[in-house]
């Protein structure tokens, strides 16, 4: 069913209207740009509808990474009610179903309601290209997601098939060198750690790219930084703490420049040669000295393998003869 047509009016002027008023909160859901423009002219007669939550599905592609920043709008939705409504399509699949193409804090507040039973919304003739675009538009006009949300979702739709670099780079009107930037770090970093971790809001490009380049480098391993990250967000959450993502990233990040002083500090290996011909290396470890004989399959090195533990006694009583004197 509709709301009457004073309250579609008001509903459908905070959408247009790209600014808000000076003692409110809220911000514009559909700035002056041609792709959310074009999704409000296509709403189904401009009609606000009161639908059920369970006839929503939202199989777009992610560009929240916390999916728990709902209670505060629940709040605000059971006592003052939904000031803007959400915007779906119908499913061309199944009739009386809808999909989301934006609004999915709205949705998930009204699904954790026990108190609200219908979530308003708008219903737009959209093709699934033009459903993206609405998508990507408003998520590019969005102010509170993080570098790394923005990285995962330039990541998804490049591997999801929107579109090569380039035609993505134009989707989300960003320089393609920064859209690439983007994408490596993520691929670096990885989802899993990236979702570990969290959107970690004021942490910028530079500090995911020398994070990114640690674990390039292989100075530290993704699996420990996933332990790091755990750790770091258990203690917070145990403390109260309201930064826990950011809380997680600052120890990942102390733990991975700690690791790579660490190896810098590190004496490179040096060569070892025989008759003038490098065969091999000897280099310090954290866990010893490491010697590495080139040939692997060659007799010598297998002659060497064949008679370590004696050479190695060799060298040791070598090396108490020469600290006796």
């Amino acid at each position: 069913m509709t709301r009457s047509r004073e309250s579609r009016k008001t509903l459908l002027d905070n959408l247009a209207n790209p600014v808000a008023a000076p003692d409110s909160p809220r911000t514009s859901m559909i700035p002056n740009n041609l792709a959310l423009r074009a999704a409000r002219d296509a709403v189904d007669a401009h009609q606000v509808w009161e639908l059920d939550p369970a006839d929503i599905v939202d199989d777009r592609l992610a560009d929240r990474m916390d999916a728990s920043d709902i209670a505060d709008l629940q709040a605000s939705i059971e006592s003052n009610g939904q000031t803007v409504p959400i915007l779906v399509r119908r499913d061309p699949e199944k009739a009386g179903r809808y999909r989301l193409i934006y609004g999915r804090r709205r949705l998930e507040a009204v699904r954790a309601s026990e108190s609200v039973g219908t979530v308003l919304a708008l219903v737009a003739n959209l093709d699934d290209g033009d459903a993206l675009q609405a998508q990507v538009t408003e998520n590019t006009a969005r102010r509170d997601l993080s570098f790394m949300e923005r990285a995962m979702f330039a990541h998804e739709l490049v591997h999801g098939c929107h579109g090569n670099r380039s035609e993505v780079a134009t989707l989300l009107n960003m320089p393609r060198t920064t859209l690439s930037t983007a994408i490596t770090i993520a691929e670096t970093v990885g989802p899993d750690l990236a979702r570990e971790i969290g959107p970690a809001l004021g942490i910028g490009r530079p500090r995911w790219e020398t994070l990114a380049g640690c674990i390039a480098a292989g100075t530290v391993s993704v699996a420990e930084l996933l332990d790091i990250a755990g750790a770091a967000k258990r203690k917070a959450n145990a403390e109260g703490s309201d930064d826990v993502s950011m809380k997680a990233f600052e120890a990942v990040a102390r733990h991975a420049a700690t690791a790579s002083q660490s190896r810098a500090a590190r004496p490179l290996p040096r060569t070892l040669k025989l008759d003038g011909v490098p065969a091999g290396h000897v280099r310090t470890t954290p866990k010893g000295v490491r010697i590495d004989i080139e040939g692997g399959e060659s007799g010598f090195a297998r002659w060497i393998e064949a008679e370590a533990d004696s050479i190695l006694k060799d060298l040791h009583e070598r090396w108490k003869t020469r600290s006796e004197v």
